[in-house]
């Protein structure tokens, strides 16, 4: 798995330089290839940059019980978890589709679970379209950890 050392500064507002959202998306679009998918044939590759400023990243993987498949997203989650870090400070997200594909519904409820409204997120196409969101927006009046205190 490609990781990026080096700290990365989380205090205030966060914006995630154009550079280091690039090299995410390499990283994305790296791993790409390794994805599991012999039924959709839809390739994802995630990359998220966390606190100790490393990008870890993973690949879907489908199975042939369709609900048991699991998201990009949420692979890169479980190897940031497994890796010890609690934080996602930005996502990308990179598909073998034409255009850019933002996370899925229930991707977007875990990321949440690491990130915060002002995390960015960036969806890259194929054709290298790129489209940028923050979590936030794409998950409005989300429910998190805060909610269950």
């Amino acid at each position: 798995m490609p990781e990026v050392e080096g700290p990365t500064d989380v205090e205030g507002p966060r914006e995630i330089e154009d550079a280091k959202l690039d090299e995410m998306l390499r990283a994305a679009r790296e791993i790409l290839p390794r994805a599991y998918v012999p039924y959709s044939g839809f390739h994802v590759g995630a990359a998220l940059l966390i606190e100790d400023g490393s990008i870890r990243t993973a690949v879907n993987v489908e199975n042939a019980s369709y609900p048991l498949s699991v998201c990009a997203e949420r692979n890169a989650v479980a190897s940031m978890v497994a890796s010890g870090g609690k934080k996602i400070l930005a996502a990308a997200v990179a598909t073998n589709a034409k255009t850019p594909t933002p996370p899925c519904g229930g991707c977007r409820q875990v990321l949440w679970e690491f990130g915060d409204a002002d995390t960015p997120v960036v969806a890259e196409g194929a054709e290298g379209v790129r489209v940028r969101w923050r979590l936030g927006d794409l998950l409005p009046d989300a429910f998190g950890p805060a909610d269950l205190r």
